[in-house]
């Protein structure tokens, strides 16, 4: 696959990083702490493990980096404030430190569940510094975040190249007699060569539903199984969602049923999806047909999620309810439908894509057919 090189350019993250420094001052925050990896990335420029970067209301943001990746680390960002540590018991003392040396008051934590971003760092953070008042400054970040610049949807662009390309490998592998694990690892190797960096893959087959399913190494397809593939793939950081379902045997009277019902709801998201609609009324308008088909105890709420420097993202409407009431905006980008429609007997059902929200219909950024046999 042909690709271009695409970085977030150091003008651009400096926008951001500014851009959050005014979101701190109306909401009386004299700095925040960004532990959370797809946080440091999108103010760095740059993935790295172990993230700590300390964004003060005013001046320049300090990375806190391991001292023999500090000269790297400086070289592919636009970071130079840069502190180094050899052993996380410095690491947690120098921020501190720097917290108290400066006299702030009221601190931010992006509150989020990601890799490297967890609850003992945050415990420890607040247990050394109970001085200060420790605010959740997650969704300050995901207000600048939900919103895609052109060069972040040039690379979710490139990551959806790569998904089909993982989509297409996963269906040649589909086979009576393999197993969820062996599609998922041809899948997977094809997205790495294509250029994904940590690309993931959900196999579901058999007539038992399930949702978000790893692929599992003892369960093999049967004759006439269905075959749920989820696909999440990376380029630059920046992810693309597309989800495939593959009916082996054709499709029966009432596959081609759920297989319908379900491509009437896909189509019913994708016309709804416009600035300033209302997530939780696209999510009624889905559930209603689904109702109305005869599949009101099959069909999983949720029916979007962000997408971006997470696979799943804000606003997830799955799992964090509040968010189903968010308002679409122009250049959010959204997965739809995520929502699957579970029926014993047959299996789970789903076809995904990844959309850009624009003015009047939304641009789909996954092309892969539908109907798919074997």
């Amino acid at each position: 696959m042909e690709r271009c090189e695409i970085m977030i350019s150091n003008e651009n993250l400096k926008k951001r990083f500014k851009r959050f420094q005014e979101l701190m001052k109306q909401n009386n925050i004299d700095a925040s702490i960004i532990r959370t990896l797809s946080s440091f990335t999108y103010f760095t420029g740059i993935k790295w493990l172990r993230p700590a970067l300390l964004i003060p209301a005013e001046n320049d943001p300090i990375a806190f980096v391991f001292k023999y990746e500090a000269e790297e680390f400086m070289d592919k960002t636009w970071i130079q404030n840069v502190k180094t540590y050899m052993k996380a018991e410095v690491l947690m003392k120098e921020i501190s430190g720097t917290i108290r040396e400066s006299g702030y008051k009221t601190v931010g934590f992006d509150y989020s569940v990601e890799r490297d971003s967890y609850v003992l760092f945050f415990e420890l953070f607040k247990r050394l510094n109970s001085q200060v008042n420790v605010v959740d400054v997650h969704a300050l970040i995901m207000q600048l975040r939900m919103i895609k610049a052109p060069d972040e949807l040039e690379a979710i662009k490139q990551a959806s190249r790569i998904a089909e390309h993982g989509m297409q490998k996963a269906i040649e592998t589909v086979d009576t007699g393999k197993t969820e694990l062996e599609v998922a690892a041809e899948a997977l190797s094809e997205m790495m060569k294509e250029g994904a960096e940590n690309p993931h893959i959900y196999v579901t087959t058999g007539p038992k539903p399930r949702i978000h399913a790893e692929p599992r190494s003892w369960v093999k397809i049967q004759p006439n199984d269905t075959v749920e593939i989820v696909i999440s793939a990376d380029f630059r950081g920046y992810y693309s969602n597309l989800t495939r379902t593959v009916f082996l045997g054709g499709l029966s009277d009432e596959k081609r049923k759920v297989y319908e019902v379900f491509m009437e709801m896909h189509r019913i998201a994708e016309e709804n999806l416009k600035p300033g609609t209302k997530l939780i009324e696209i999510e009624t308008l889905l559930r209603k047909h689904a109702a109305d088909r005869g599949y009101s105890n099959n069909y999983v709420t949720g029916f979007a999620h962000g997408v971006g420097l997470l696979t799943e993202e804000d606003p997830i409407t799955t799992i964090v309810i509040p968010h189903r009431r968010y308002e679409t905006m122009e250049n959010m980008v959204l997965a739809s439908i995520h929502s699957p429609l579970t029926v014993p007997g047959i299996g789970t059902i789903k076809f995904e894509d990844t959309y850009v929200v624009r003015t009047t219909r939304p641009e789909k950024l996954t092309n892969f057919h539908y109907e798919i046999t074997k």
